[in-house]
């Protein structure tokens, strides 16, 4: 089929310019603001400096075989050639981008062309994992999407070996970005095995086995996992069949920063697979279809927690809802001003949604921004403690300076209280017993008053803070705090409510705070 015989909406320059346009609410942001990112890009800095640099009096770094490698083995080629920040951004930049391609890959490979409708799913690129900087996962779950494509074409194409050949090495290597891209691949090309294999009139009995053996190119993986989970591992998988945070998770797949419009946005594309069930201008793959009701049961099996990694069973929620939606195509009777509606309709959803992130991220961005000025008055290698503001309820928007006190690691090598220290789910540990617990992640995280979670008020960690460990303390968007508790202190910064304070009395001690949660 030429150019000149498809829908606008199909052409290769108009997919260029969707896929190029997922970028745009990371162009401006120095660093993304995405919650989980800052931390990782300390992790960065500590394994780039090598044996030799002065940070590895704080942490340990041990290079391992593991399933959660992705930008982790990308930034060592791109800090060499753009910087460590510039490296990350442009990865980053890249993964909304590549989920897009994956996306509309699909779409043509299972409807033959790209339906108006796969338009819908677009925005779902910035879903919640994403922008809670689960860039591992966002990654490998891009990668699935377009090897889920080059799968269907290879298979359209009737090259089964070649397919076999070649992702004997594409499902190690999206393994090894993250498990769950991997996992999602092989719930893709079985679900599409099955359906191709039924359609050809073999049984259902027979399908499931006949798309089993098609499958076994992508089985090598769990070598590795068996591997992996045999050593020194600590992440435990827990809580089981939580509904009502299942329905939380639904709800917030396109959680940014203003809830009536994200659950809107999801109503909306609910409203659409509703719809296109019911319509008689639309229909569902049935490929895609029973894809999705696989997603559907592997999101509800799932555990909150897997192999130590929080949120496992929420980061599938985008995927959930973007294959079906992706699955919606045109029935021969839909007329032509129908199919436009429905393109300019999507354009305009992917657009206005785009536009939220843009404005989204430069709000969040500015407030990076003027944090970081904080470590204008940092030494190189100080032992400095964070601490960032957090409600006890989980507030509709993120805190996205949760982690931002590992930009200190990055850009002045010093020690950072935010860093995740879990044996066997992260290549860093971190090497500061005197820290006491504020050593890791979560002791960054403060409250106004006690919660009935892990987080401490700050008043509680500035009291019982080991001052003779740490050189500095630097409060984001703190709660209102005791200032009795700062005495012994020099505040060398200030803007807004953020402070920076040098401590210079190491002998202050107060007396231990009584911890009562709140109801």
């Amino acid at each position: 089929m030429g150019q000149s015989d498809l829908n606008w909406w199909e052409r290769r320059a108009t997919v260029v310019a969707l896929t190029l346009f997922a970028m745009v609410p990371l162009l401006w942001p120095t660093i993304a603001p995405l919650v989980d990112l800052p931390g990782h890009m300390g992790r960065y800095r500590v394994q780039l400096d090598g044996d030799g640099s002065a940070i590895r009096h704080f942490y340990n770094f041990q290079w391992a075989l593991i399933g959660n490698l992705g930008v982790d083995l990308l930034i060592v080629p791109m800090a060499k050639i753009f910087g460590l920040e510039f490296g990350v951004k442009l990865i980053v930049m890249a993964i909304p981008a590549l989920t897009v391609a994956g996306m509309l890959w699909i779409a043509r490979e299972v409807h033959g062309r790209i339906p108006p409708t796969a338009l819908f799913a677009l925005p779902l690129a910035y879903g919640h994992p994403f922008l809670f900087g689960f860039v591992n996962f966002s990654l490998s779950m891009a990668f699935a999407l377009l090897a889920f494509g080059l799968w269907l074409r290879l298979a359209r194409l009737g090259r089964q070996k070649l397919r076999a050949a070649v992702f004997l090495l594409i499902a190690p290597l999206i393994w090894v970005t993250h498990t769950f891209g991997w996992g999602m691949l092989c719930v893709l090309a079985f679900s599409a095995e099955l359906i191709r294999q039924h359609d050809r009139g073999v049984g259902w009995f027979r399908a499931f086995f006949h798309a089993g053996i098609q499958c076994l190119s992508l089985a090598p993986p769990i070598l590795l996992m068996i591997l992996w989970r045999s050593g020194h591992v600590t992440g435990q998988t827990a809580d089981w069949f939580h509904w009502a945070r299942k329905w939380e998770w639904f709800q917030k797949t396109l959680r940014d920063r203003w809830q009536w419009f994200d659950e809107a946005s999801v109503a909306v594309l609910c409203a659409l697979f509703v719809a296109a069930i019911g319509s008689r201008r639309l229909e569902v793959s049935r490929n895609l279809g029973a894809t999705a009701l696989f997603l559907l049961v592997v999101f509800i099996c799932l555990p909150r927690i897997v192999f130590g990694s929080a949120y496992a069973d929420m980061r599938l929620t985008p995927y959930l809802l973007a294959i079906p939606i992706i699955g919606i195509r045109l029935r021969p009777r839909a007329t032509t001003g129908f199919a436009n509606a429905l393109a300019i309709a999507g354009l305009v959803f992917f657009g206005v949604r785009i536009a939220s992130n843009t404005v989204s991220f430069a709000i969040a961005s500015a407030g990076f921004d003027r944090a970081l000025t904080a470590l204008n008055y940092v030494p190189e290698n100080a032992r400095l403690v964070s601490f960032s503001g957090h409600d006890c309820r989980d507030l509709w928007s993120t805190n996205r300076m949760e982690h931002l006190g590992a930009i200190a690691i990055v850009r002045k090598r010093a020690y950072s209280n935010d860093q995740w220290d879990m044996a066997g789910a992260q290549l860093l540990t971190t090497n500061k017993p005197d820290a006491l617990y504020f050593k890791a992640d979560p002791s960054q995280v403060v409250t106004a008053g006690p919660c009935r979670n892990r987080w401490r008020p700050l008043n509680w960690s500035l009291r019982n803070l080991p001052r003779d460990a740490f050189d500095y303390v630097w409060l984001m968007d703190p709660p209102v705090f005791d200032p009795v508790l700062t005495k012994g202190m020099t505040l060398i910064w200030q803007a807004g409510s953020d402070r920076l304070y040098r401590i210079d009395d190491r002998t202050m001690r107060h007396a231990p705070a009584v911890l009562q949660a709140t109801p």
